[in-house]
């Protein structure tokens, strides 16, 4: 297994670099940031590259400067995952609301859509996986943690107020493929009970739903004065359960 001051000390031989040269190197820094602390003595670099001797942050930086290396990615050799950063700080609770202050991008990259079949109905409730034409890789902190091979993407029609208030028309929605199975209990309220996608012949649609034997019974928000709708389980799949939305607060189109 390659130790990180393995890692260092190849890439310092990649550039035919002596201890000598990396010392004046990193004595330049020194004298460009004003500190001494910036300056990595030949002992210390044969520490840090031989017995495993950690590195102060400004003899990393130094390091880095010198070797060309991306400090993310050397934090990375330490077990520092600064691509796990913000997903770290998400799993945290504090009581106060607070700005997130995350710049920059970590190591990870997900697949996101990048682009959709210009046929897409936006009127219409719609599984958008299946009409996303090309994926691409942009790195996503914040995505951290998330099984991706696993959740889809669906749109929520303009015109769909079934759900309105908790899925306004216009809603991008993740559903959960892997949670297909209908729950009868387990919730307090409306905010907690599991909301499920589901495909017909006639299309898709979001609800609440209850299973009594063979029959599935899809039902709305009560805001949104949309009737139940029945199924016979043979004729509606149960695509899986939606965990995660993205709306606009400000609703400016009203039901017509």
């Amino acid at each position: 297994m390659n130790t990180a001051g393995q890692k260092l000390k190849r890439a310092r031989e990649r550039l035919n670099l002596r201890y000598r040269d990396v010392e004046e190197l990193s004595q330049k820094i020194a004298e460009r940031r004003g500190s001494d602390e910036y300056t990595i003595a030949l002992s210390r670099l044969a520490d840090i590259e031989n017995k495993g001797t950690l590195p102060s942050l400004y003899r990393l930086y130094s390091l880095c400067a010198i070797y060309r290396l991306d400090l993310s990615e050397v934090l990375e050799w330490y077990g520092i995952p600064v691509g796990s950063l913000a997903a770290d700080a998400a799993s945290l609770q504090l009581e106060r609301t607070h700005a997130v202050n995350f710049q920059g991008n970590g190591p990870g990259e997900a697949q996101v859509p990048l682009a959709l079949d210009p046929g897409l109905d936006f009127k219409k409730t719609t599984y958008l996986s299946r009409l996303i034409q090309r994926w691409g890789k942009v790195p996503l902190m914040l995505l951290d943690g998330l099984d991706l091979r696993h959740h889809r993407y669906a749109f929520v029609g303009s015109e769909d107020w079934s759900m309105h208030p908790l899925l306004p028309p216009g809603s991008l929605v993740v559903v959960d493929e892997t949670r297909r199975k209908i729950a009868a209990s387990g919730w307090t309220s409306e905010y907690d009970r599991p909301i499920y996608f589901l495909e017909h012949r006639e299309g898709w649609l979001c609800g609440w739903c209850t299973l009594a034997g063979q029959t599935l019974i899809v039902q709305g928000h009560p805001s949104s004065a949309t009737p139940p709708r029945v199924f016979d389980l043979k004729q509606i799949e149960i695509v899986g359960q939606i965990t995660a939305v993205a709306m606009q607060l400000e609703q400016k189109r009203t039901r017509s």
